[in-house]
């Protein structure tokens, strides 16, 4: 029995927020001293660091939970199954539905069930449920995804990750600039093919040091009277957790399905900073005594920002229907999921198309 992705749907939001948006911006320190550079500057830095020249947002009638909805349907559609079928729905996010305007998250129901609900399930065996895994989430569902399918439990399951970042930046920090919206889900199925499908996966939470890596806080802007947190990062931090602990996973999650370096055509990486992925991408082969392929990393973080669980299967949906430069992936091929996140957690899956 293996585990396939048989459908591949994603939302990508149409409102488009290039990087001179945040020209007039006012952009605080941590400590809420100002930033001795002009915003042009600030800029200029950040994209060369990040890759990202603009980022997607929805639109302000749109929560987190419809943005799952449109990719589910896509995602059914490509995979040509009835939803009624599904024996497991999951939904990776971090923030909930946070409504335009408002200031708190709503996560109950749960997004799952609210996307099961939007979908018109009526099948009470369908179980919905979200896994909150930082960044690296929806690659966590689908590993849960995979061993409910290898026990028996279910033969086809839907995973969605889907994130509306906009609602939680803080327009005084100079990060907010990394953060998008978007979703993308899958179907998973059994099969019969062997040699195809999930060969290997891997998963670690570090949270002795790390666990507040990222976290919620307030606004660097420390004049606001606001009770509401934002999303925070110690991005220098980060940066060096992942291309510490990212390359390694990814060998030993290789090296345990059996496959040779020389075998993968693709690395789909969460696409949090295009020079940090790069950094990760380098290593990884230098363990393997080989220099990292031209093409074996596409991204799309220039024009898409960092959407956190959203990223990977957005980026595999964007290839798949060969939407993305001049990258494919075929039958036969090998590539890698991998991602890092809040948690910190990490994780990857060695994959057969």
């Amino acid at each position: 029995m293996s585990t396939k992705i048989t459908g591949v749907g994603s939302y990508i939001p149409k409102s488009v927020a290039p990087n001179d948006q945040f020209e007039q911006h006012s952009f605080y320190n941590e400590d809420g001293t100002k930033f001795g550079h002009e915003n042009s500057v600030i800029i200029e830095k950040f994209k060369a660091i990040t890759g990202i020249s603009e980022r997607r947002y929805i639109s302000d009638e749109m929560t987190t939970s419809d943005i799952a909805l449109f990719a589910a349907v896509k995602a059914l559609e490509d995979a040509d199954i009835d939803k009624e079928d599904l024996d497991y729905l999951i939904v990776a996010h971090n923030y909930g539905d946070v409504k335009h305007g408002t200031h708190q998250s709503d996560t109950v129901p749960s997004i799952a069930s609210r996307v099961k609900h939007l979908l018109k399930i009526k099948n009470p065996r369908c179980v919905a449920y979200d896994i909150l895994f930082g960044c690296p989430g929806w690659v966590e569902g689908v590993i849960q995804a995979h061993a409910y399918i290898k026990s028996g439990m279910a033969k086809k399951c839907m995973v969605i990750g889907a994130e509306s970042l906009s609602r939680v930046i803080d327009q005084h920090d100079r990060d907010s600039m990394i953060y998008s919206d978007g979703a993308g889900a899958t179907v998973i199925e059994a099969g019969d093919d062997t040699n195809s499908g999930i060969l290997s996966h891997l998963s670690a939470t570090y949270a002795y040091d790390e666990a507040h890596f990222i976290y919620f806080g307030e606004s660097n802007n420390q004049e606001l009277n606001d009770a509401r947190r934002y999303i925070k990062m110690y991005g220098r931090k980060i940066y060096e957790f992942a291309i510490t602990n990212v390359p390694g996973a990814m060998k030993q999650c290789l090296d345990e399905s059996g496959c040779n370096i020389s075998e993968v055509k693709k690395v789909f990486i969460h696409q949090a900073n295009e020079k940090m992925d790069e950094a990760i991408i380098k290593r990884f082969f230098k363990l393997y005594g080989e220099e990292a392929p031209a093409d074996v990393m596409p991204m799309s973080i220039d024009k898409l920002g960092n959407s956190s669980v959203a990223t990977v299967p957005t980026l595999y949906d964007l290839v798949l229907k060969r939407e993305l430069d001049d990258h494919e992936v075929n039958p036969g091929d090998v590539v890698i999921f991998a991602s890092v996140g809040a948690g910190m957690n990490i994780n990857a899956i060695v994959y057969r198309v």
